[in-house]
């Protein structure tokens, strides 16, 4: 009897703790970033619980254009660690838990909150890639345990990090899904982030966190543990992305095209075609994200100067080139407009405005549309050539 009361007692007045899960990256295109998740390891459960940000359903009605317009719903899912931890172990992701100093009001208020928040009614919300997703809403629910106390020491501190940078920088492995977000992205993507938006990164989360103080002093980490080794290629690192090796492969593209322009000039018309056919295309994405989208980082994007969508105008003018035949006469202007507008792109780069970091696509696109305005005939292509 006395046992059962004993029982009784400890499991009344047993207090949870309260860790971070943190996931390297994978590598199919949405593990890129990796994952995190709130651990409540609970005396009076059997096992710790995963309180995990990052589901969503691919089956439910509408989620392709609900992605493309973004407009998409992630949902919290409680499950088992053990249960959490099965596809990472499968995978060879690595996985580490930071365990926190929280006081027992503080764990158990957290721990209760988010299993109400885990609730069918409460567990959807608005995903938005940087502002808004599992790594945040992991983030704002360990400060709104301690008072705000990760706002108050990490919102007024920053290390330079961009949203575009640390994008780029985690898409790297992938050239197509780096080249989307550098290409894709507006000016807002390029402002310094203080360390609160940095964790958006969940391995920046985990970095911010191992340098948080409670107030009296104390470490917010009183203990760090590896779960799973990383098997898999490791996060990749920073790297200062130089201007000037774009400007070269600028210029000797220019060069090329004014040489063939010369001696072949129907083989110049059919790479003309492609390069304004890859512009057309690519901007007509960029004009539809800004326009047709909630993809706000998206917006006012300095790349539509470059990849411009007026370039599919020059399509049909490219196919009588490629024929022999001459081309219109608004051909000349309109690929004049085209090296103007590059201008542009660089004049707004230097302006301290909301400047956008495409320095480097500037240096390797203006060339090119100057050098077609410079190398692109106004009379007839010999069928010969």
């Amino acid at each position: 009897m006395m046992m059962l009361l004993a029982a009784c007692a400890f499991t009344a007045h047993a207090v949870p703790r309260i860790g971070v899960v943190t996931m390297q990256p994978g590598e199919i295109f949405f593990e890129r970033f990796g994952h995190n998740a709130i651990v409540v390891d609970d005396p009076a459960q059997p096992a710790p619980v995963s309180y995990n940000f990052g589901y969503f359903d691919l089956t439910e009605p509408g989620f392709v254009g609900n992605f493309v317009r973004g407009d998409m719903e992630y949902m919290l899912v409680a499950l088992p660690l053990e249960e959490d931890l099965a596809y990472y172990r499968e995978v060879g992701r690595g996985v580490s838990i930071q365990w926190l100093d929280l006081d027992p009001a503080e764990a158990s208020a957290l721990a209760a909150r988010l299993a109400e928040n885990a609730l069918p009614e409460n567990a959807r919300y608005r995903y938005d890639y940087f502002t808004d997703n599992c790594s945040t809403r992991v983030r704002d629910a360990l400060d709104g345990a301690l008072d705000g106390l990760l706002q108050r020491q990490l919102q007024g501190r920053s290390r330079g990090n961009t949203y575009r940078g640390d994008a780029v920088r985690l898409a790297s492995p992938a050239t197509w899904m780096w080249l989307g977000f550098d290409i894709g992205l507006g000016p807002l993507a390029d402002r310094p982030n203080a360390l609160w938006e940095d964790a958006f990164v969940p391995m920046r989360l985990a970095d911010a966190l191992r340098g948080l103080r409670r107030d009296d002093g104390r470490p917010l980490v009183a203990q760090e543990t590896e779960l799973l080794p990383h098997r898999l290629a490791p996060e990749p690192l920073e790297a200062r992305r130089e201007w000037w090796p774009w400007a070269l492969a600028g210029l000797a593209g220019a060069i090329a095209i004014a040489a063939l322009a010369r001696r072949r000039p129907r083989t110049t018309a059919a790479v003309g075609l492609g390069f304004w056919g890859v512009c057309a295309v690519l901007g007509l994405v960029m004009a539809f994200i800004w326009f047709g989208t909630a993809h706000r980082f998206g917006w006012q994007n300095q790349n539509l100067l470059l990849f411009n969508p007026l370039c599919m105008l020059l399509l049909p003018d490219a196919w009588r080139l490629l024929r022999g035949r001459a081309p219109s006469r608004f051909m000349r202007p309109l690929v004049a407009v085209m090296a103007v507008l590059a201008v542009i792109a660089l004049f707004l780069h230097w302006l301290p405005v909301q400047p956008q970091r495409n320095v480097h696509w500037i240096a390797l696109l203006l060339p090119l549309h100057v050098a077609w305005w410079w190398a692109l005939p106004s009379r007839p292509v010999p069928p010969t050539a």
